[in-house]
């Protein structure tokens, strides 16, 4: 059988040789991040790529039939790696530049429609190969994708999405496998339950090659979305409506390859806001766009948090007095962002008075705060709600990341701690932060890296 010979001869994961891939092997779970607390950061960090753009990205240069596609401004982090991994078992040239933030890729020759399960099942952004497979190669078999383990994250409207465009889904055997019917796949009008930025995405992608118009209502309006959707568009795709509730797709015969740069990492950008403030300094977010951080940069300014806005970047300062407690709900853009979530209870932790924090996206999403009130803090949670009281300090202590964000919410309260935090489970964070610990000690962090034995090792 075609499959089985593909899935013989694509061999270990590691003979694919990825440019950076050797730099950037899974981490050791033993592996930690060591910070000595109370110093504050002042300086100018840059923000990368965003991490959540840029692996929709790399699943819509699937898309393009003809040319090559160029990836500018692509964070340096596993979770790219091992996208980039993917691609290439099933058939698609992806070549990093010199200094890996750019990637070139050649999907003319796309041989397979089964992504490699080693890989698919440890990051949930393998699921945004559903819909360009699909489209390209008139059917998919995927296995369910992994990731952080922070609640249900169901794809039940993702496969909503693409049998309404005329695929018929099999999750029979523990694979998701979709097929298109023998005409191709038909535009349709679709609305999502809730405002799903992957299922928005997956449609997205797989309405730019169906035959007719595609309407997607309660569509998600991430930056993310608007970044893909301006991708088609540069292919030769037609998209309007992105960034908005409705997003209209007319399909069209064939996309081809373009040079794009990934927008700003909002949520790196964000995590280094809060550094800033819950260090008491001063740090210029050098490249982070203010229009996309706009929810997060209000919610600090209302604890007291000194934002200046500039053409490049924004400069975030500690105000110089105590912060001030205030309740945050995280939900679809343009709200507060559930990847921050985390890192704003952490600075919560610190600040004076009561606060709550509900997560509208994710009801699994507050394991962390057993982690932190290891070092001190006090919190209580049900459900989707906690509710945080400032204290005076947090002490050093070996937490867990229990997943990506958590494990920058570790180090932001090992950041501020009095004495010695160790961050253990740092594979979590090299998943989505580029060079997290150089970053932070580039701006006066007292941080480093250690192997699982206990040696100091180069920052990742």
């Amino acid at each position: 059988m075609a499959v089985e010979a593909q899935r013989q001869t694509r061999g270990s994961e590691s003979e694919l040789g990825l440019e950076f891939g050797r730099r950037m092997q899974p981490t050791p779970q033993e592996a930690r991040i060591v910070i000595q607390g109370g110093q504050a950061l002042h300086g100018t960090v840059t923000v990368g790529g965003s991490k959540n753009a840029t692996l929709a990205l790399m699943a819509g240069v699937v898309l393009a039939s003809t040319g090559v596609t160029g990836l500018k401004r692509v964070p340096r982090i596993s979770d790219i790696a091992n996208m980039a991994t993917i691609l290439r078992g099933l058939g698609v040239d992806a070549v990093f530049s010199e200094d890996q933030k750019n990637i070139r890729f050649d999907a003319t020759r796309l041989t397979s429609f089964e992504p490699s399960d080693q890989l698919v099942t440890r990051m949930r952004g393998s699921l945004q190969l559903l819909g360009p497979i699909l489209a390209r190669q008139g059917r998919v078999r995927l296995a369910p994708p992994g990731g952080c383990n922070i609640g249900a994250r169901a794809y039940d409207l993702h496969l909503k999405g693409l049998m309404a465009l005329g695929a018929t889904i099999d999750e029979s055997g523990g694979y998701i496998f979709a097929e298109a019917p023998a005409e191709g796949l038909r535009g349709a009008q679709v609305y999502l339950d809730k405002p799903s930025v992957g299922a928005t995405m997956n449609l997205l992608m797989a309405a730019s090659l169906a035959k007719g118009t595609t309407i997607i209502e309660n569509a998600a309006q991430e930056p993310d979305v608007e970044d893909l959707a301006q991708l088609i568009i540069a292919m030769g795709g037609n998209v309007v409506g992105h960034g908005t509730g409705m997003i209209t797709v007319e399909g069209v015969e064939a996309l081809h390859g373009v040079d794009f740069t990934v927008s700003p990492d909002r949520i790196e950008g964000g995590t280094f806001a809060m550094a800033a403030a819950i260090t008491g300094g001063d740090l210029f977010l050098e490249g982070a766009n203010p229009a996309q951080m706009r929810p997060i940069l209000m919610k600090l300014a209302e604890m007291g948090v000194v934002i200046e806005e500039a053409p490049n970047g924004v400069r975030v300062m500690h105000p110089g007095h105590s912060l001030k407690a205030t309740d945050v709900t995280a939900m679809p853009h343009p709200g507060f962002p559930t990847d921050l979530q985390q890192p704003i209870a952490t600075l919560l932790s610190l600040a004076e008075g009561t606060a709550m924090v509900t997560d509208t996206v994710y009801e699994g999403r507050f394991r962390y705060l057993n982690e932190l009130i290891k070092m001190g803090a006090k919190a209580r949670w049900e459900g989707r709600t906690a509710v945080i009281t400032g204290v005076g300090s947090l002490s050093g202590a070996d937490v867990e990341a229990s997943d990506l964000r958590a494990g920058a919410a570790m180090v932001l309260a090992g950041l501020v701690a009095q004495g010695t935090t160790r961050v253990f489970s740092v594979h979590h964070i090299d998943r989505g932060y580029e060079c997290f610990t150089q970053k932070l000690a580039s701006v006066g962090a007292n941080i480093w890296r250690e192997d699982e034995f206990g040696k100091r090792v180069e920052a990742v």
